[in-house]
């Protein structure tokens, strides 16, 4: 996994732990008694002719209309699986790291994840996570942050 890797090279501190296969960030969360808040989904989308990562916590899903307006795109729509498995190769589909720098694509993280002093996600597999400090997350992914989520109400 090309994320493992660059946390290896970069020195930071995280914290790799493995699981029983998580489906999605919830489902990720709760193996790892973790609040969804502090779990960060990457949502790809295509922002005119562009992929962009969209990194957001767990119960948070993307605000289209929102994000299109910040980035000043005339469309933006989620990216296809077939995109998405091209462009994180080295990933199980719906695994991927919030780490689109790795794979040349721009990073935007939502706002709501800013003041929060750790951040867990995917480590590429459905079994693995991967803990490190929000501080050390910015340092290394240098995300644009944004306002484009919403909370999920059960």
């Amino acid at each position: 996994m090309q994320v493992i890797e660059f946390l290896k090279k970069s020195g930071v501190k995280y914290e790799l732990t493995k699981h029983e296969p998580a489906f999605s960030a919830q489902q990720m969360a709760a193996v790892e008694h973790e609040p969804g808040k502090y779990v960060a989904k990457p949502v790809i989308v295509k922002a005119d002719d562009k992929f962009v990562c969209c990194v957001l916590p767990a119960c948070y899903k993307i605000d289209l209309k929102a994000l299109k307006g910040q980035l000043k795109a005339k469309k933006v729509q989620l990216a296809e699986e077939k995109d998405i498995g091209k462009l994180f190769d080295d990933c199980e589909l719906g695994a991927e790291p919030p780490f689109g720098n790795l794979y040349d694509l721009p990073t935007v993280m939502d706002k709501t994840l800013e003041k929060d002093d750790h951040i867990t996600f995917q480590a590429g597999s459905h079994e693995k996570a991967i803990r490190m400090s929000m501080d050390d997350y910015q340092k290394l992914v240098n995300p644009q942050v944004l306002e484009f989520s919403y909370h999920v109400t059960s």
